[in-house]
């Protein structure tokens, strides 16, 4: 799956690029749209997220794509991997900036672990 995000001023650091604190947010909630429509009915929230490393600034005006695809399945839990393309504002060049691992865990009205299928 694929979304999109648009840097703006207020995503910005006090030094003008994009706040990580942003970009972790929208991974989270892109791999878990993701996860909620493989997995329609279940209650899914965020476990875990296996590696956070920034490996290039942003700054405003970037477009970025967020890709998500399902690695694992579980019992109870399930695993996407999540990689953030940032393109260049002047040139459209695509370069990857940050990847991690989201697992989620089905819970029941009791906020207790169960089958992710059945």
């Amino acid at each position: 799956m694929e979304n999109h995000k648009l840097v703006l001023p207020g995503h910005l650091n006090h030094y003008g690029y994009l706040f990580g604190g942003h970009l972790l947010q929208w991974v989270d909630e892109c791999s878990w749209i993701a996860a909620t429509l493989d997995y329609p009915g279940c209650k899914l929230v965020t476990i875990a997220m296996d590696r956070v490393e920034f490996r290039k600034s942003v700054k405003q005006g970037s477009i970025l794509k967020i890709k998500t695809d399902r690695v694992r399945e579980g019992n109870t839990s399930v695993q996407y991997a999540a990689e953030v393309f940032s393109d260049d504002p002047v040139t459209g060049e695509e370069t990857s900036i940050f990847s991690t691992q989201m697992t989620f865990v089905r819970i029941d009205d009791a906020g207790q672990k169960m089958l992710l299928r059945g």
